[in-house]
């Protein structure tokens, strides 16, 4: 197929935002960065006088790759209902839109259901040929690698298999005024095996230094214990509430776990079990807040037959339970005080009597006690007994929020999506880069646990093989508004759309409509002008059809909601 004419880019012009205030540029809800072509130019340079040409095409070419496998998601989303060709030439427009060069088809045979392609395009204005001629003069051989490292990304994104492309001719050469490349799947090329080692991975470090085994084997004693049962983190207050923790875990002295609610105390706890002497027998956990209070005592000490209406069988309690491991007492601030006394008396004595039962038993049980109320004011109010408080206080650790440690997010949100991906048989490559900067800048009233809500909704709501995007995180309360300025008609940064006049706002007003409903108003009618095709109707929005069909839902649910009702 050959006179290819690309269709008009305002769906791809819509996805481009500035946003000053804070520093980003977005291309939908992946960021991008303006960089100059001189700093590409001279990184080239630096990297090929330390590493050599063939580390340096290395880099740049999975570099490439890499950016054209995110252009590929992101064209079969806003494209997803249009033609073959159309949709793949969006590849193509964004590489131009990127600032790269121009790209001119000169022919393109494609089957995307059987994965076959044929193509090839003319380059112009190539900015990694001018890079180098500026640095190094004409070269030998074709040197846009990071831009064919992109073609050959966006393609095997595309068709969903690996697809090579070749630099047959280029302008840093000096035998011609445009570069010339040709794509076809790997296994048709007789020479692939020459040119393939330039997308796989070669740690340079290992090759250079040989001690990197020897620091990385170093480095894994002392990350494996941040891993211990899911805990996971980097942050400053993380590293050292987790090392109060591994301090204690080689004694018997009792814990309290200090922190908000769904910072993870009983995951510290667990790792306290399974750092001591104690892991091999039980942990055992309580939530003192969920138990009755005419229940507390005979659940945590135990009960004989016949000690009250309904005890009809002798049964041990939380104590003998966890006799030898690990007891594990959270909300302890809410026990009554007839039992914080006997508590007190098991901790003091290591020896308990079941109701009902005169026989002390002894029991070795390490105590972890937690809470999110301030026990010193529990104290002084005469909720809580003093001494009880001084026998717990020994050693508190106090676990930081999660607004306090935002820099572990990244890793938690990696270890949350690889365990709800598998539970929901789903498969997922990650979230946007929007999303994480929207994780980054929530405050986290909830913690942890809000954050793992958050992550298995989104893995949920995103499509298969796609990336989770802040609207399917933050649903309808977004931590900040984004939209920046865009691209308009004539190439000038600014609105894309002139603003309506005050006369059509007040229009909406006096109609006494809901926000809600006049989006839903308005989708329904850009789905109707684009005859139901739902990439069109995106397009015209000016935003990702992914992005459409989750108000489209949402609308549609809250209609079912009202006739319910």
């Amino acid at each position: 197929m050959s006179g290819i004419e690309y269709p008009e880019d305002s769906d791809l012009l819509r996805l481009i935002r500035f946003s000053q205030q804070d520093g980003t540029i977005w291309l939908a809800e992946n960021r991008m960065v303006l960089l100059h072509a001189a700093a590409l130019a001279s990184l080239r340079k630096e990297l090929i006088a330390s590493i050599g040409p063939a580390q340096t095409r290395r880099i740049l070419t999975r570099m490439g790759y890499a950016a054209g496998l995110r252009d590929a998601e992101l064209a079969k989303q806003v494209r997803g209902n249009c033609s073959d060709v159309d949709a793949f030439v969006a590849g193509p427009q964004l590489h131009m839109l990127e600032g790269t060069v121009v790209v001119k088809p000169v022919r393109l045979e494609m089957d995307v259901a059987k994965g076959q392609l044929d193509g090839e395009f003319l380059w112009l204005n190539s900015v990694e040929a001018d890079a180098h001629l500026k640095e190094f003069g004409p070269a030998q051989e074709p040197v846009c690698w990071m831009q064919i490292g992109y073609a050959s990304g966006y393609t095997s994104g595309f068709m969903g298999r690996f697809i090579l492309f070749k630099e047959v001719e280029c302008s840093a050469t000096g035998k011609s005024d445009h570069c010339r490349i040709v794509g076809k799947p790997v296994e048709q090329w007789p020479d692939a095996h020459e040119h393939t080692p330039y997308y796989e991975a070669d740690s340079i470090v290992g090759r250079m230094l040989e001690l990197r085994d020897q620091v990385d084997a170093l480095r894994s004693t002392i990350e494996a214990q941040n891993t211990v049962s899911n805990l996971l983190g980097n942050s400053p207050g993380f590293r050292h509430a987790f090392s109060l923790v591994s301090r204690a875990a080689g004694t018997h002295v009792t814990v309290l776990l200090l922190g908000e609610t769904g910072v993870g105390k009983e995951r510290f706890a667990r790792a306290l079990h399974q750092l001591s002497n104690r892991s091999e027998r039980a942990f055992v956990a309580v939530n003192c807040a969920a138990l009755p209070h005419d229940l507390v005592e005979s659940e945590l000490f135990g009960v004989e037959r016949g000690a009250y209406t309904g005890a009809s069988v002798s049964r041990m309690g939380k104590f003998e339970r966890a006799d030898g491991g690990t007891l594990f007492l959270d909300e302890i601030g809410e026990l009554p005080l007839a039992a914080q006394a006997k508590l007190l008396r098991v901790l003091q004595e290591g020896e308990l009597e079941r109701l009902g039962d005169e026989r002390v038993r002894k029991v070795d049980v390490r105590l972890v006690a937690a809470t999110n109320a301030d026990l010193q004011t529990a104290v002084r109010e005469g909720r809580f007994r003093a001494d009880l408080y001084y026998r717990l206080n020994v050693y508190p650790v106090l676990i930081p929020p999660l607004r306090e440690r935002l820099c572990d997010i990244p890793q938690l949100v990696e270890a949350m999506l690889e365990r709800f991906c598998a539970m929901h048989g789903k498969r997922l490559l990650g979230v946007t880069d929007r999303a994480m900067q929207e994780l980054r800048r929530y405050d986290w009233p909830g913690n942890v646990r809000e954050l793992e809500n958050l992550i298995e909704r989104g893995v949920i709501l995103a499509s298969q093989h796609g990336r989770i995007e802040a609207e399917q995180l933050f649903v309808g309360r977004l931590p900040s508004e984004n939209a920046g300025e865009g691209i308009g008609a004539e190439g000038n940064l600014g609105s894309p759309l002139e603003p309506p006049d005050d006369s059509l706002c007040e229009q909406v007003l006096s109609a006494g409509l809901s926000l809600d409903e006049v989006e839903e108003m308005l989708i329904r009618f850009a789905v109707r002008q684009a005859d139901g095709n739902l990439a069109g109707a995106a397009r015209t929005l000016g935003m990702t059809r992914a992005q459409l069909s989750y108000r489209l839902k949402k609308h549609l649910a809250d209609d079912n909601q009202r006739d319910r009702a």
